[in-house]
């Protein structure tokens, strides 16, 4: 038997939230660092996580009629800056490409921060008439923001996954149904798959995506006291359509522009679910996202091993519609193989050993809150059934009150002010003027978040600078 490393997790997640975080990445298998700063690899265990994500969420594009293609890498730029508003938000973050070899380019391409201009030089010359909308299509793809922000793995990186949809339409009704439906849809993604519950609303002037007439998200909260931001989903208007010509002849025989959005998901959702709900052990993992659902780890001894072993595929068999992992080597320890298999977040294991075997039951052993069950072997499907599904009710249900209770309402500037020192989301009402919001974020560091779609009855007076509120708005640091 070779010689068993510790594998444990040294820091507290309540204590050392960063050095916590990168030992669960790490430690469980999920990513590693590279020779380029800011990014990282992607190992199997997080990679599947995003395979089952984009499965998910794919699905549901289909069903809204959005259809996948695939666009360049590389845009011109002269592409780049058709849209003024939109490069003026992108151009900090644009990684370019200027040679080829030892020769120097015509022109300089910016390598893809996101595909609008790359896209709709496209969409223009495919548009011709009503007839030939809506155009509803996604990539699933990189792209690369070199941003100066210190880097953490899945949650700010300068290259990462994500989904862009660009959907063009001949009415702004159609484009501003649609902007609301995929938010939507996301929203039931996190909730359903990843346990993460967020808050959904628009976000300011000032923080809106480049280019867009308004912002639709969905903002989460960490353990460590920052906000994040998750799914997105903007509506363009003509913003773009102008700039790129893209018009169509109505019914009436008219010339018209389109109305258009663009919306996505990324690879930070996987750092988000780790940071929300591991623990000092090190990962914890929705079973509906997991990679491994369950793990059985059979007790072998040598008289016993072939009837250990029978007995497991034997449940292995019985539990297929799930992801199940024998693991059987014998260079390892029962005791290591359960660290592992809780530093590496499985949700479900079972143990099963001759003496199991005896008594006809087996040792099942939760990965959430650690508790442990004799189940009797023809009731495993049904119990793992169950099981499962109050896992991810449960870190659900965990999540929601970590946000839940670190929200203040307030429409006072102390009290602002003492929540965002306090780490805490504070919604209070606000004048809507950008100068306000530069202010609040020199004196407190934290940022207007997101407008709730759900907004308090009275507007009030702004909580920082006394002026009549236009909404309320969440505030909070943020990454």
């Amino acid at each position: 038997m070779q010689k068993e490393k510790p594998i444990g997790i040294t820091e507290k997640k309540s204590a050392n939230f960063s050095e916590w975080y990168t030992q669960v990445i790490t430690k469980a298998d999920l990513a590693d660092y590279s020779s380029v700063s800011g990014c990282i690899v992607f190992k199997p265990n997080s990679y599947s996580i995003w395979e089952k994500i984009v499965a998910i969420v794919d699905e549901r594009f289909k069903k809204m009629s959005i259809k996948n293609a695939y666009f360049p890498l590389l845009i011109p730029e002269k592409l780049l800056k058709k849209e003024q508003h939109h490069v003026e938000g992108f151009s900090p973050e644009v990684a370019w490409v200027t040679h080829a070899g030892d020769s120097k380019l015509d022109e300089r391409l910016a390598v893809r921060p996101t595909s609008e201009t790359i896209m709709y030089e496209s969409y223009s010359k495919w548009i011709r008439s009503w007839r030939d909308l809506p155009l509803k299509l996604n990539q699933w793809n990189s792209v690369v923001r070199w941003e100066f922000k210190h880097p953490v793995p899945f949650l700010r990186t300068r290259e990462f996954l994500w989904n862009e949809g660009h959907t063009a339409f001949a009415t702004k009704k159609e484009a501003e149904k649609e902007v609301f439906e995929v938010l939507d849809m996301y929203s039931e993604v996190l909730e359903k798959y990843l346990a993460l519950p967020g808050i959904k609303g628009r976000k300011t002037e000032k923080e809106k995506f480049a280019g867009a007439e308004y912002t639709l998200a969905i903002e989460l909260f960490l353990p460590n006291g920052k906000a994040i931001q998750g799914p997105d989903s903007h509506f363009d208007g003509q913003n773009f359509a102008k700039a790129f010509d893209i018009n169509f002849l109505d019914k009436e025989g008219k010339r018209e522009y389109v109305w258009q959005n663009t919306f996505a998901i990324t690879t930070r959702m996987i750092g988000v679910m780790v940071a929300v709900h591991s623990d000092d052990k090190g990962l914890i993992l929705p079973p509906t996202i997991a990679p491994i659902q369950i793990v059985i780890v059979p007790i072998l001894f040598e008289e016993t091993q072939d009837k250990v072993m029978q007995k497991c595929n034997e449940v292995k068999k019985s539990l297929e519609k799930y992801s199940v992992f024998i693991d059987d080597r014998d260079s390892y320890t029962p005791g290591w193989k359960f660290n592992e298999w809780e530093m590496k977040g499985v949700p479900l294991r079972i143990e099963i050993g001759p003496k199991d075997i005896e008594k006809g039951t087996a040792v099942i052993t939760r990965r959430d809150t650690g508790k442990k069950e004799f189940v009797k072997f023809n009731e495993l499907e049904k119990k793992a059934e169950a099981v499962l599904a109050e896992i991810n009710s449960n870190l659900y249900k965990k999540a929601k009150e970590l946000l839940d209770t670190n929200i203040i309402e307030t429409d006072s500037s102390k009290e602002l002010e003492k929540g965002i020192m306090q780490d805490k989301l504070v919604l209070a009402p606000h004048c809507g003027l950008k100068e306000c919001e530069d202010a609040i974020k020199e004196k407190t560091g934290a940022k207007a978040l997101v407008i709730p779609f759900e907004q308090p009855k009275k507007k009030g007076k702004c909580a920082f600078c006394g002026k009549e509120a236009e909404y309320s708005v969440y505030f909070g640091k943020s990454y």
